[in-house]
């Protein structure tokens, strides 16, 4: 089973495809494109050379005012506006036959209001709530009603519609909202971004990565890796997963967290969603084989 994916975002970058990829790749994952131009390139690189995609949403730049919808918003116009911009971007992405689709959960975040979290990134402050802003039973009216929605798009276009956990709180960590919800729209996937766990692992005593990975195990379609070190500072984010890093140092446990999802999963797929520019041919091959060892335990 090929399970190894590159990135390609802004463009379909020809030197990165030919140095990252491999032929026992899955394929590519598309993001923003930046024009309707490069959009072109992209189909005719993916017809000439034969590319399963899946895309992180959305496929093109600048169709809303920030990159993801936002459907758990409690302004309307937004909610509205987040709904649409979602449908014609699904559509858009129909002819390119991607795999699946992926946007980010929940979005806004709901961020604990104990935590430090200068260290996530946002557009602007629309794209989250404070816990104390946002009651459990409208979050889950919200989530519940966006579920609905993106299953009848995945289905009505032939794709897997995907989650990638973005910061989370205990009404995702703490009840069974999120397993329900997946339970009943079962053609929705989740993806758990290590980089992104290992993260808030390190400024969230209250959030248990490794209890994240197990929780969703069994839902997930797709990792996205890349390793971030958390000391005192957070440095290197999306730096390539390297065995010669090591968790002492600050870097996350991707054995560990691979370890677990194995435990309850033998079919995602891998994205490397990595600086790949940062380390030699030599690493990356060693990056790729280490990965494949940790994979296919």
């Amino acid at each position: 089973m090929k399970r190894f994916m590159i990135g390609q975002f802004d463009r379909f970058d020809i030197n990165r495809q030919n140095r990252d990829f491999r032929d026992y790749f899955f394929g590519i994952e598309v993001n923003q494109m930046e024009s309707l131009s490069e959009l072109k390139i992209l189909k005719d690189n993916i017809m000439e050379r034969n590319l399963n995609i899946g895309i992180h949403f959305p496929l093109l730049k600048n169709q809303w005012r920030v990159r993801d919808p936002q459907y758990l918003s409690k302004d309307n116009v937004t909610y509205e506006e987040s709904i649409n911009y979602m449908k014609n971007e699904f559509a858009r992405a129909e002819e390119l036959n991607p795999d699946y689709i992926l946007l980010h959960y929940p979005k806004p975040v709901i961020l604990d209001d104990k935590v430090d979290w200068s260290s996530w990134r946002f557009y602007d402050d629309t794209e989250y709530y404070y816990e104390s802003q946002m009651s459990y039973k409208y979050f889950e009216e919200r989530s519940r009603n966006f579920f609905g929605i993106l299953s009848e798009q995945g289905k009505k276009y032939n794709f897997t519609p995907i989650l990638e956990l973005d910061g989370l709180n205990r009404y995702v960590y703490e009840t069974n909202l999120l397993e329900g919800l997946l339970d009943e729209y079962s053609n929705i996937k989740v993806c758990l971004d290590f980089g992104r766990i290992h993260l808030q692992d390190c400024i969230d005593n209250n959030f248990d990565g490794k209890e994240i990975v197990r929780k969703f195990g069994k839902y997930t379609n797709l990792v996205h890796l890349w390793n971030v070190k958390v000391d005192i500072n957070v440095t290197n984010a999306h730096y390539p997963a390297l065995k010669s890093l090591k968790v002492e140092d600050g870097w996350g446990d991707m054995k560990s967290y691979f370890k677990i999802l194995n435990e309850v999963n033998e079919n995602y797929k891998v994205l490397f969603e990595h600086k790949s520019h940062l380390i030699s041919d030599v690493e990356l091959e060693e990056c790729y084989q280490w990965i494949g060892e940790l994979v296919n335990r």
